[in-house]
C-alpha cells in the first residue's frame, strides 16, 4: 500500500465491555448516539473479534449515522464476564458536537472540564470520551480516535508509509493522520512508559476493496511486522461473510482490515436494532448470577 492508499474507510473502534446494559445506556442517553445492529454468536470468533474467548458473545454497533458513512463503536460483550482491566493503550475518542455535549450536561452525567476546552467522560469500563462544543458542518461528529506509542517516528512508518495514512497534522510528540479529510483521524501519542494492553484492550478497524486483502498481508511479511489472523473468512449469521486480516502494529495495537465490498452488506442498519438488543439484555441473566454470588456488574 502506498502513501494516501485509494478506497481505505475508518470504520470503527472495538470496546469489550464488562456491563453491556450500562453501557448501552450511556452511548444512548449521554452522548446521543443510536444503536445501529446487534448481533449475537454462539462460539468465540475466528479472528479474536471478542478477544481471547471461546465462549458465547454478542455485538453491538453503535453510531451517530449508518456505517457507510461514520466512525462507529463496536461493543463486545462476552456472557460471564463482568470486567476487564484497562491498560494505557486506549487515550481516549474525540468527538465534536455541541448537541452531545448539552445532552451530558442535560442528564447531569459525571465529566471534567479539560484544559484544551473539551469535556471529558468516561464510558462504563473507564473508556474516556472527549466532547468539543463545536460541529463538524455535517460530517460526522466522531473526530479522532487516540492511541498510546513509545515511538512516534517508527509509528509513522509503519501507519504512513506502510498502510498508507496520510499524516495530516504533527508536534513533537504526537502526530494525527487520515485516509481522508472527512475521516475520523488517528491520532498516536508517544508515552514515556512501555505499552500496557491488560485486558481490554480494543482494536481499530479499516475497510479496502478486497483485492487490497492479500497486498496489505503480503506488506506486513516482507517488512517483518505481525499478523495476528491471516486472511480468513468470517461468518455473521443471516448475513454477509466477509474477508479479513488482523495485523499488530509495533505497540501491538490490534487492526483490522476487513474487504469492503461484503462489508458494506454486513454492515446495514437494522430498523429493529433497539428492540433485538434490548431483548438480549433483557434475557441476560448474568447481573442475577453475579449478584447472588455477591459480586457487582459495575453499575453507573
Amino acid at each position: 500500500m502506498s502513501a494516501g492508499a485509494a478506497g481505505v474507510r475508518a470504520l470503527h473502534f472495538v470496546f469489550k465491555v464488562g456491563n453491556r446494559t450500562d453501557t448501552i445506556k450511556f452511548y444512548r442517553d449521554v452522548l446521543g448516539i443510536k444503536v445501529l445492529r446487534h448481533e449475537e454468536f454462539t462460539e468465540g470468533c475466528k479472528a479474536a473479534c471478542n478477544g481471547p474467548y471461546d465462549g458465547r458473545w454478542s455485538k453491538t454497533m453503535v453510531g451517530y449515522g449508518a456505517e457507510d458513512d461514520h466512525f462507529v463503536m463496536e461493543l463486545t460483550y462476552n456472557y460471564g464476564i463482568k470486567q476487564y482491566n484497562r491498560g494505557n493503550d486506549f487515550k481516549g475518542i474525540t468527538i465534536w458536537s455541541t448537541k452531545a455535549l448539552d445532552k451530558i450536561k442535560s442528564v447531569g452525567y459525571d465529566c471534567t472540564q479539560v484544559s484544551d476546552g473539551s469535556v471529558r467522560v468516561e464510558a462504563p469500563g473507564g473508556f474516556p470520551f472527549y466532547v468539543v462544543d463545536k460541529d463538524r458542518g455535517g460530517s460526522d461528529p466522531v473526530y479522532k480516535v487516540s492511541l498510546s506509542v513509545t515511538n512516534i517516528q517508527k509509528s509513522l512508518y509503519y501507519w504512513n508509509k506502510l498502510l498508507g495514512m496520510n499524516i495530516v497534522q504533527q508536534s513533537e510528540g504526537s502526530a494525527e493522520l487520515a485516509y481522508s479529510d472527512k475521516q475520523c483521524r488517528l491520532e498516536l501519542v508517544q508515552i514515556s512508559e512501555p505499552i500496557d494492553h491488560s485486558e481490554a484492550f480494543g482494536r481499530i478497524a479499516f475497510s479496502c476493496p478486497s483485492v487490497q486483502l492479500k497486498t496489505i498481508e503480503a506488506t506486513m511479511k516482507e517488512s517483518g511486522n505481525t499478523i495476528l489472523t491471516p486472511l480468513v473468512s468470517l461468518d455473521t449469521p443471516g448475513k454477509a461473510t466477509v474477508q479479513v486480516v488482523i495485523l499488530a502494529d509495533p505497540d501491538g495495537h490490534e487492526i483490522c482490515f476487513v474487504g469492503d465490498e461484503a462489508f458494506r452488506e454486513l454492515s446495514k442498519m437494522d430498523p429493529i436494532a433497539d428492540e433485538i438488543i434490548d431483548q438480549a439484555m433483557k434475557e441476560d441473566k448474568s447481573a442475577e448470577w453475579f449478584e447472588k454470588h455477591g459480586q457487582s456488574k459495575n453499575p453507573l
